[in-house]
């Protein structure tokens, strides 16, 4: 046996088959950002880590619209949970779904294999889609939190134009209509990447289509888009915006949705077969089945620590965690929070084990930043100075490939993009299909070949003078 491989514990915490007492096991849940560096910060400490996902991969949420628009493919944006932690020898990895806990016992129920046993818990699940009750959003809308998401959006949007490329009339039915709502990051940033899609691209793959009657509207509720930015930035985006093609309706807020059409609250109706739901997200289900108190958007409530009540072994994380700032106010839910946060976690673990007195959580404002399309970003600094245009962008750009994980994920996207700047295309146009494939093809006429019994089949075929006539 490798002397550098740690005795980890098994998953039902029996001791080590070689007699090893078991060391104190730490289960982090979610390969999220928060979920990846409390894992990282562990790395040498004398325990056992256990990391659990429902996926085996981390994805960088931040790019996931690109993923849906066809900027970058999949595997871009995401790596395997096994190849980050390969070299830390005191972690293991098990794909599964967290069902629920039993906080008192220390028990994680998962939905395959035998109940998890933990000695401290690190809640990471991230965030789910939130609807606030808009009758038909969850069923007719497309979010965008998961790769699958992404993917299924991606399909969705080519197979409107090939859709519209067989039928111009399907136009008039809201077949090329993308309705984006939300007017935050994911939706801004979603917005401006479909319109370019449009325009710089689609309208060279369908040369027989008018490209230019596809709409994007991005629709918000309140009076300016990106809420948590200073004015002039929020007008910047605007009007940059509308610039490109989009159609911004501010003060507009969805009543219903339906699969042919979106309905607002002034009595409006606008035909579309895609909406785009952007507008809100909550804590991941997983925190309603803890029994534990929660706050806003269904977050768990946690001290200066990240504790959670009543179980100083417990703590919650990133979208999960209703941590609050000096002021009372909610951490908002971006990946900087959820990074900071799992590294706070983790230490509070080490301190924990050490004997040492817990320190509270102290966020540090790294800024913020938003990209709205070609040479076009808004960048805000923690001193609240803003900067807008290429240099904003440019850094973006540079920001998001250097937090990508992975070199090969970091020089696909970087190849990309350069490819992308100037070629005015894209890359994976691909519709992969949700449904099941079949092998069986119902062959058209022309293709059938004649049979020696009734000589029908191939150009000779009399069906096709019936079916010539029909037509």
């Amino acid at each position: 046996m490798d002397s550098a491989v740690p005795h980890i514990r098994s998953v039902d915490g029996a001791p080590a088959a070689d007699g090893f007492a078991p060391r104190p096991r730490i289960v982090v849940v979610g390969v999220g950002h928060g979920g990846m560096e409390a894992v990282k910060e562990l790395d040498g400490t004398p325990a056992d880590v256990l990391l659990v996902d429902r996926n085996n991969y981390h994805k960088f949420q931040p790019l996931l619209y690109q993923v849906a628009t066809a900027g970058l493919q999949e595997g871009d944006i995401t790596q395997s949970a096994r190849h980050i932690f390969q070299k830390q020898k005191n972690v293991d990895f098990r794909l599964a779904t967290v069902l629920g806990a039993d906080l008192d016992a220390r028990v994680l129920q998962v939905d395959q294999g035998p109940p998890i046993p933990y000695d401290y818990l690190i809640l990471a699940a991230g965030a789910s889609t939130a609807y606030f009750g808009v009758e038909g959003a969850q069923t007719y809308g497309f979010p965008l939190k998961n790769v699958a998401d992404a993917v299924n959006l991606r399909s969705h949007v080519l197979l409107q134009f090939e859709k519209a490329n067989r039928n111009a009339a399907l136009i008039e039915e809201g077949a090329l209509n993308f309705v984006v709502v939300g007017g935050g990051a994911t939706g801004v940033e979603t917005a401006g990447a479909l319109i370019e899609l449009f325009d710089r691209v689609l309208c060279r793959d369908f040369a027989g289509l008018d490209v230019d009657r596809a709409r994007v509207i991005l629709v918000e509720r309140g009076d300016a888009l990106m809420e948590a930015y200073k004015p002039d930035l929020q007008a910047y985006t605007k009007r940059q915006l509308e610039k490109r093609g989009v159609e911004v309706w501010l003060d507009t807020a969805v009543e219903s949705v339906s699969a042919e059409a979106v309905q607002f609250e002034g009595g409006e109706s606008l035909a579309t077969q895609t909406l785009i739901w952007a507008a809100g997200v909550r804590a991941n289900p997983l925190a309603d089945e803890l029994g534990l108190e929660q706050t806003r958007g269904s977050r768990l409530v946690v001290d200066d620590t990240l504790r959670v009540s009543g179980h100083p072994e417990v703590f919650a994380v990133g979208d999960l965690a209703g941590a609050t700032d000096p002021t009372g106010q909610l951490y908002p839910q971006v990946a900087q929070v959820a990074i900071q946060q799992g590294i706070h976690a983790a230490k509070e673990i080490e301190r924990a084990m050490r004997g040492i007195q817990p320190e509270a959580f102290q966020y540090k404002d790294l800024g913020q930043m938003a990209t709205i399309g070609r040479n076009a970003a808004i960048l805000e600094f923690p001193s609240g100075r803003g900067l807008k245009g290429l240099l904003a962008w440019l850094g973006w750009a540079v920001i998001h490939v250097v937090n990508l994980v992975g070199f090969r994920n970091r020089l696909s996207v970087l190849i990309n993009w350069v490819y992308n700047y100037f070629t005015y295309d894209r890359g994976p146009r691909v519709i992969m299909s949700t449904w099941p494939e079949t092998d069986e093809v119902q062959q058209p006429v022309l293709t059938t070949a004649p049979t020696a019994s009734d000589g029908v089949g191939g150009s000779y075929d009399p069906r096709l003078a019936t079916e010539s006539e029909e037509a």
